[in-house]
């Protein structure tokens, strides 16, 4: 597989993939190559780690539920708590960062109440009492992350984070199936089919209507950021007044730097920080240099805030909802 060939399939359909009974085919017709070049270039790519699945990207809180939580937890016993963290299932990501709170990890469950249920159960397991700080509201979230840093990147509305409605049984099945990935086959969409009972029609209809309505934030190609070169991530946390925090919120998340921006609840006396920014790079004096431009440029200067650099990555995967 070419580097051109490579970076194509990583770079172009992250987003806007082709919702159809043959979607591979149509991406070859694009990329101007066979069928079978697609599926072996993303088989190798899922194998080689630079991507995790093809699939949907749910938003948080429309399907189901979940939270970022945070522990501070003694240096000596780090390991031991993050692997008692990472053994719930209900964990899909799970990083080691630099501060007193420094192990911070996502949970997400079908419901609420199983998202507290299990929180209590994390919290038992690792002995520590966690931070729970679910998302309020989004500026920006997983539309992409485009790897030529210099493209434009689309942008959602800052968009208030409420559940919905309880999906049925067959949306659940769905959703259990999709958030394994495609399968690297001509027809994924007729496998996902049969495996749950419906039509491949039906199937396609639903995934289009979830992107439609925002439970889904984007289908496409998932990529690793750390297999890709970018393993200086930083999570910038500021302190802004809560008649402040959406206009500094939606100004944060058009630049093109800032991959994710969101809003989190403050936890007094530990933890003041309100609006939350992940920003990538490939060295940390890159990050450091701009995160220090974006403060600058927003009139930062004065809020309080801290970067929190990931230093061990202890667990990576897409959410699971069922």
């Amino acid at each position: 597989m070419s580097a051109s060939f490579e970076f194509r399939l990583l770079n172009e359909f992250q987003r806007d993939f082709p919702l159809c009974p043959a979607p591979f085919a149509e991406l070859a017709a694009r990329l101007g190559v066979a069928e079978k070049a697609v599926l072996g270039g993303l088989e190798k790519l899922r194998r080689e780690g630079k991507i995790s699945r093809v699939g949907a990207v749910f938003a948080p809180k429309r399907i189901g539920a979940s939270t970022l939580a945070a522990m501070a937890v003694p240096p000596e016993r780090l390991a031991g708590v993050a692997a008692a963290v990472n053994r719930f299932a209900e964990v899909n990501h799970n990083y080691e960062r630099e501060h007193r709170y420094n192990l911070w990890f996502v949970v997400t469950a079908a419901s609420e109440g199983r998202l507290q249920a299990s929180l209590s159960a994390i919290e038992q397991a690792a002995g520590y009492a966690l931070l729970a700080l679910p998302m309020l509201e989004e500026f920006h979230i997983d539309l992409g992350f485009c790897l030529q840093g210099e493209s434009p990147k689309p942008r959602a509305a800052a968009l208030t984070v409420a559940p919905r409605v309880p999906i049925g049984e067959a949306e659940r099945r769905l959703v259990s199936v999709l958030q394994e990935g495609l399968p690297l086959f001509i027809r994924p969409f007729a496998m996902i089919a049969e495996r749950i009972g419906a039509s491949e029609s039906e199937v396609l209809k639903r995934i289009a209507d979830w992107l439609e309505e925002g439970a889904i934030k984007r289908f496409g190609v998932v990529v690793r950021h750390h297999e890709l070169g970018y393993t200086a991530n930083a999570m910038l946390v500021h302190d802004i007044p809560d008649e402040l925090v959406g206009e500094v919120g939606r100004a944060l998340a058009e630049e093109q730097a800032v991959t994710l921006c969101y809003r989190r609840p403050r936890r007094l006396p530990d933890w003041p920080y309100n609006l939350f920014c992940m920003i990538h790079g490939r060295e940390r004096g890159e990050v450091e240099a701009t995160i220090a431009a974006l403060r600058q440029r927003h009139g930062l200067r004065d809020c309080q805030h801290e970067v929190l650099f990931s230093l061990t990555r202890f667990k990576q995967n897409g959410a699971r909802y069922a």
